[in-house]
């Protein structure tokens, strides 16, 4: 069943824009060098956006190369991926039992403790081809990575090991570049990768690929780009924090008010159901909400199954006919009541727009997050996958 089909049976659906994918795609190449390689990060469904249909879009713009956490999100990729030499490159999660299955998949892994780097060199030995392997460095942010005291003895395991295994590179990640705050731990960090590149580059004669920046340390360091930038957030056009797009303000000439990521996603629903309320009667479950005249709402598929939150009562709120319509009463489960008193001649299957654009207003995802008290992250990757996502120019 295609997209459009399974749309007739949905509530609602979430529609990815091309032509801001390529804006975005565009400025960001435009911030590093033509050297350097670029990594889309897409853990956590794309962001939200929908692996099935983002990846497909994104191989229509030249990248070939994709950063996922684990081997369950890797094999999302190899099902949908149409180019056969696009890389995927497994940034955490790979059960030891999983990597024979990344050998022979040619799926790239990051190694970052020692039993999991005998089990990539037992698996090479057992297929019959080297694992392809990138070193992860611990710096300072104290998650995972080879400590500096196992720098040289790993790197030695790997070159005696050379025919099991294929260092792809060494990298690291920085914590926090999106906040000035951890501007020393990051620069101390970097003091770090780079010692490690340097015995790195004595041990196998050659500096490997070296990879350590995230959208936030991308468009903030540019002297720690390397040979590969990961970028996740910033592809789909927003901002990884105010202070990351005050400093591209600040060090890129952009113009202010003018912001050069445009958002992928729109997020869309339509009305279910309108009916007039009596002044003094109570709307919904409970008495959470009370009319305070007589009003008209209108019932949305849309609830807290589907990633609008709980905490949205009373205080959200989504667009209809270009208008803002105040959630009235508690956030179901499947179903929302809006007030539509003040908009005229909304009518059953009239758009409703929860996160996008419509008729020159706009509910950004900052503002969404805002309403909720959670993280960019955080809403878009607690978007249901079951939502259907739709490519659209």
């Amino acid at each position: 069943m295609s997209h459009q089909d399974l749309y007739k049976i949905q509530p609602s659906q979430i529609v990815l824009s091309r032509s801001a994918f390529k804006q975005n795609i565009t400025f960001l190449k435009s911030r590093i060098d033509k050297s350097v390689k670029f990594s889309s990060v897409i853990k956590g469904n794309a962001y939200g956006h929908g692996v099935s249909s983002f990846i497909p879009m994104a191989e229509e713009f030249g990248i070939d190369h994709f950063s996922v956490f684990s081997a369950y999100e890797a094999e999302g990729v190899l099902k949908f991926r149409n180019n056969p030499d696009t890389r995927i490159m497994v940034m955490g999660m790979i059960r030891d039992d999983e990597i024979e299955w990344a050998v022979e998949n040619d799926i790239e892994f990051y190694l970052f403790d020692m039993a999991r780097l005998e089990a990539a060199i037992n698996a090479g030995k057992k297929i019959g081809k080297p694992a392809r392997i990138h070193l992860q460095i611990e710096t300072g942010m104290n998650r995972t990575g080879f400590e500096e005291q196992l720098w040289q003895p790993v790197f030695d395991l790997v070159k005696k090991n050379r025919e099991h295994l294929k260092l792809i590179g060494l990298c690291t990640h920085f914590a926090g570049a999106e906040s000035v705050a951890n501007y020393y731990r990051i620069q101390n960090q970097n003091k770090q990768f780079q010692k490690a590149l340097k015995i790195a580059e004595m041990v196998f004669g050659e500096r490997p690929l070296a990879h350590a920046s995230s959208s936030a340390a991308t468009l903030t360091y540019p002297e720690m780009h390397y040979d590969m930038v990961r970028i996740g957030i910033a592809q789909y056009g927003f901002w990884p924090s105010r202070e990351t797009f005050m400093h591209q303000i600040k060090s890129s000439g952009i113009k202010r008010g003018k912001d050069p990521l445009k958002r992928v996603m729109t997020w869309k629903s339509e009305v279910m159901n309108t009916k007039w309320v009596n002044e003094g009667e109570f709307i919904g479950y409970g008495n959470v909400y009370m009319a305070g005249r007589n009003m008209q709402i209108a019932t949305v598929p849309i609830g807290y199954s589907h990633g609008f939150g709980r905490n949205l009562t009373n205080t959200g709120y989504v667009l209809i006919k270009g208008e803002r319509a105040n959630v009235a009463g508690l956030v179901n489960m499947n179903m929302i009541t809006v007030d539509i008193t003040d908009i005229p001649n909304v009518g059953k299957g009239e758009e409703v727009v929860l996160i996008g654009h419509q008729m020159g207003n706009e509910i950004t995802l900052a503002s969404f997050s805002e309403m909720t008290n959670h993280l960019n992250y955080e809403i878009l990757t607690r978007i249901p996958a079951s939502i259907p996502r739709i490519v659209a120019n």
